[in-house]
């Protein structure tokens, strides 16, 4: 990991921060003046984070935000500042900063605002290092061609856009490459799914919030409108916005302003906005749920994506796409696919649509035994346990991936031959597997079964959901149920790093 730089002219402050983050493992480098900082960015990679006093001899830090942003507009800024410096702090979240960090300063709480700073800059990383790596869009099927046009002819527009489709058609991609293709690609792109945030905290997403505006506010905090400044605001999820916040968005697409959550003063904000939304907002008008006047500002360009099952030409490529991606990730040899695989999942209707398809490739690539992919080894919502024979694992399907002492383990196929088929359903599963991988070490002299499976079974599903949510450690742990924490401590007890 990149280092988090610390500048301040106050020895006292920098000697206390190193040591706090040398405690958390957390490398740093320490500059007493800003000149010094221009001077280093000049000579090598910016850091993970940067940490700047507002006022120090020969600089302020205000200058030095404007001039790092710059050059790297998603780099997180904290800036310290006395309580008596709190307008220029407020002049600091309008020139981008992360967050501002009061003096005198609780260090557990600095250290865990740097934290917070460095998730940001990774989860920045792994999405930059995804979207170089990976083509923004597959599909040769008609309709996704109208889709890559639409794209190109709205390029160098401004234009409000309204995506439709299902959920896991890829709405949120086509917005990132209208983003991306648009005159505000150096500008950041901010998402935010409306639908997942509690309806008590959305209105302080969007907008943030001042000191002191509710429990809980100990600082003033940017919203995703002031993020999004001078690149695209994407609202997924937009038609289960709450009513009373689509006034005020409705004002910001109106005139460009708004106010914090407890401020006073309008804060004025150039975002583009594109919205999303799986649901039919005429009848959510209809309905009463939906403001119409909102619903024609954001309805300037309809942009329709289309369902997997309508464009099924679609999936081989997009099997092999994915297959490539997770083995990447994951760091294994990536799997090959079967035609006769392939015919399965052209006759699936993946109503999760692309994303279904994408996360049942993470799961092949963890859970297949072999390097090809047979229609044994797809999934079961895909169907092809019921027309396949029951037996499970014969002698013949096993291969090299099955460890020796499983295949021993392992009942005999013909001892099936007389049980109800439903049963042999429930017992073929991974949940067979592990039991008689545990059988087979509690037969030997081992006294560590227990932590071995426990370490085997936390690795593969660590790996399975980092893959799931590519690579994001905060959207892993979520998905999983733990928290962040336990997910960092299990990856390095693990030794996943």
């Amino acid at each position: 990991m990149k280092p988090i730089w610390i500048v301040d002219d106050d020895q006292s402050i920098r000697f206390v921060l190193e040591k706090a983050l040398l405690r958390e493992q957390l490398p740093s480098r320490s500059f007493t003046n800003v000149r010094d900082v221009l001077s280093a960015l000049d000579e090598e990679k910016g850091p993970q984070v940067l940490v700047s006093d507002i006022r120090m001899p020969g600089g302020s830090g205000l200058d030095l935000l404007d001039k790092v942003k710059a050059r790297y507009p998603g780099l997180p800024v904290i800036i310290m500042t006395a309580y008596s410096d709190l307008d220029s702090a407020v002049s600091a979240f309008q020139g981008g900063a992360f967050e501002y960090l009061p003096k005198p300063f609780d260090l557990s709480k600095a250290v865990e605002l740097i934290r917070r700073a460095v998730e940001e800059s990774q989860r920045e990383e792994v999405a930059d290092e995804a979207m170089a790596e990976a083509p923004e869009m597959l599909g040769q099927a008609p309709a996704m061609q109208d889709v890559f046009r639409a794209i190109g002819r709205l390029s160098q527009s401004n234009v409000t856009v309204m995506i439709t489709g299902e959920s896991g058609s890829g709405k949120e991609l086509v917005a990132r490459a209208l983003h991306k293709h648009s005159p505000r690609a150096n500008g950041p792109f901010v998402a935010i799914n409306t639908a997942a945030i509690p309806k008590d905290l959305l209105e302080s997403e969007l907008f943030g919030h001042e000191r002191g505006a509710f429990t809980g506010a100990q600082s003033m905090r940017r919203g995703r409108f002031e993020q999004a400044d001078g690149g695209t605001l994407f609202l997924d999820e937009i038609g289960d916005m709450p009513f009373d916040l689509q006034t005020r968005l409705l004002r910001v697409l109106s005139d460009g302003h708004f106010y914090r959550v407890g401020g006073h003063s309008a804060v004025k904000t150039n975002v583009r906005v594109i919205a999303a939304t799986h649901q039919n907002l005429e009848q959510r008008v209809k309905d009463g749920a939906f403001r119409e006047d909102l619903f024609h500002r954001l309805n300037v360009i309809r942009l329709r994506l289309p369902a997997l099952r309508e464009r099924r030409e679609d999936i081989p490529m997009l099997t092999r796409h994915f297959l490539q991606q997770s083995a990447r990730q994951l760091g294994v040899e990536p799997k090959r696919i079967s035609d006769a695989a392939l015919a399965w999942l052209g006759q699936f209707a993946f109503p999760g649509n692309v994303r279904q398809l994408e996360n049942m490739c993470h799961w092949l690539t963890v859970m297949a035994p072999a390097q090809v992919i047979e229609p044994k080894d797809l999934p079961p919502e895909v169907g092809v346990s019921n027309t396949l024979p029951a037996a499970p694992l014969a002698a013949e399907n096993h291969d090299e991936s099955v460890s020796p002492s499983l295949q021993q383990a392992l009942p005999d196929a013909a001892a099936f031959h007389h049980l109800p088929d439903d049963l042999v359903v429930t017992v073929s599963g991974w949940e067979q597997g592990l039991e008689a991988e545990a059988s087979a070490l509690l037969a030997t002299d081992r006294t560590d079964v227990w932590d071995t499976l426990t370490a085997r079974f936390e690795s593969r599903l660590i790996h399975a959901a980092l893959a799931a949510t590519r690579g994001r450690r905060i959207d892993a742990a979520q998905k999983l149920g733990i928290g962040r924490n336990t997910i960092t401590r299990k990856i390095q007890e693990l030794g996943l790093e």
